[in-house]
């Protein structure tokens, strides 16, 4: 095998140089293009934005590397993405229902200390993200709160029960802080792995009524530390 081949081709410094330019005029207007959008950090990106990054990113790689790509041709598709996005930005800030459909709507995903379930029973989003979430903002169980929203941004908000008002509720600490079961073997208050129900059990196997599941996990009841 050719290493050099495989390593260089026909590089040399002249090249390399002239990669070195591209590659930082691109990412320069790729900087500037993103701050003209007014936006501070990744989190706050919709996914329609993230639609316009991947453009970005296509329309500055090209010019980067290749040197029959001029870089001016892709400044117009810059300028191009940017009169787009302000453009849609208008409409939505306009018309709500314009907003809705190209941003999508906030989703509730925690209620009352329990996960929220579409029709069929079942959960419209992966646990384990939003528990690394809830941990994040030190949530140790479910039952400390009143009601979690998946934001349009990908972001998560928390509403919490007052600490004389937290009920028994799902750890959401990682599995080798608790042990789920099929068969209660001490009567008490355990909760749904999958849904969050929460209910006081006696010995023996049950099924959740919310979602029909048979995995219980011993429910937390301590308060929030703020």
């Amino acid at each position: 095998m050719d290493w050099q081949e495989v390593f260089l081709k026909d590089l040399d410094g002249a090249v390399a140089l002239e990669i070195l330019v591209r590659t930082l005029v691109m990412f320069v207007f790729v900087l500037l293009l993103l701050r003209a959008s007014g936006k501070k950090g990744v989190r706050q990106l919709s996914i329609f934005e993230v639609a316009i990054i991947i453009a970005l990113g296509s329309a500055a790689g090209d010019p980067m590397f290749h040197q029959e790509d001029a870089i001016v041709p892709s400044l117009i598709v810059f300028a191009a993405i940017l009169g787009f996005y302000r453009l849609i930005t208008w409409l939505a800030a306009r018309y709500e229902k314009f907003e809705s459909v190209l941003e999508g709507d906030p989703v509730v995903i925690i209620e009352h200390g329990e996960i929220s379930l579409n029709n069929k029973g079942k959960s419209p989003f992966a646990k384990d993200e939003f528990f690394a979430e809830m941990r994040a903002k030190g949530i140790e169980h479910m039952g400390q709160v009143r009601l979690g929203i998946l934001e349009t941004n990908g972001t998560v908000s928390f509403f919490y029960y007052p600490d004389e008002e937290v009920k028994p509720g799902l750890p959401v600490l990682p599995p080798t802080h608790y042990e789920e079961c099929a068969e209660i073997s001490c009567e008490g208050e355990y909760s749904c792995c999958y849904c969050a129900n929460t209910v006081k059990l006696r010995t023996g196997q049950h099924t959740c009524k919310r979602c029909k599941q048979t995995k219980w996990v011993k429910s937390l009841t301590s308060k929030r530390i703020t």
